[in-house]
């Protein structure tokens, strides 16, 4: 696909959840699907984040993720990231990720605080058993430390979202 043709596409409405535990410590689970919605190999970690639809609420959109992805449905807003973030995926990429439609994702994040206990998150079944895998683990991390862990083309975005949460993790 040309360049040109790459910055007609539109990008995917999309929500990140910053999920802040009692100790301040950010959720962040090991993408291990090789595909990883055409994104690339895995093996990287990210905070939970996924598409919106039609007509969906962000807000609304980031409990349904984060519940699909890791079965959290114990969640308190803190805040909402000012604006929409937006990465673009590499060249190679944009023809492969969902169905050459969207030249990157624009995102919008929210700041929560888990009020449930560990044992209650299941990234292996995740929502009850009805959705599909995405992780392979979790871990607690520190806010600071998550752009080193994602794949580097949505680097930027995590620290950008690092910045609007920074002072979250003092108030834990």
């Amino acid at each position: 696909m040309k360049q040109k043709d790459i910055e007609r596409l539109p990008y995917r409405p999309c929500v990140g959840i910053a999920l802040f535990n009692r100790d301040g410590l950010v959720w962040t689970g090991n993408r291990s699907d090789k595909d990883a919605e055409g994104e690339g190999e895995g093996h990287w970690w990210q905070m939970p984040q996924g598409g919106l639809d039609e007509g969906e609420d962000p807000y609304a959109g980031a409990l349904r993720e984060l519940y699909e992805e890791t079965s959290i449905d114990k969640a308190s807003l803190i805040r909402e990231a000012p604006g929409w973030l937006t990465y673009d995926l590499p060249t190679d990429l944009v023809g492969k990720s969902w169905k050459g439609r969207y030249r990157g994702q624009k995102q919008k994040w929210f700041a929560l605080r888990f009020e449930g206990k560990d044992s209650e998150i299941d990234v292996l079944h995740p929502g009850g058993g009805k959705h599909k895998a995405e992780f392979s683990s979790w871990r607690w991390e520190k806010l600071e430390r998550l752009p080193g862990l994602i794949v580097p083309f949505k680097r930027a975005v995590y620290e950008d979202v690092v910045a609007a949460f920074r002072d979250i993790p003092n108030k834990a």
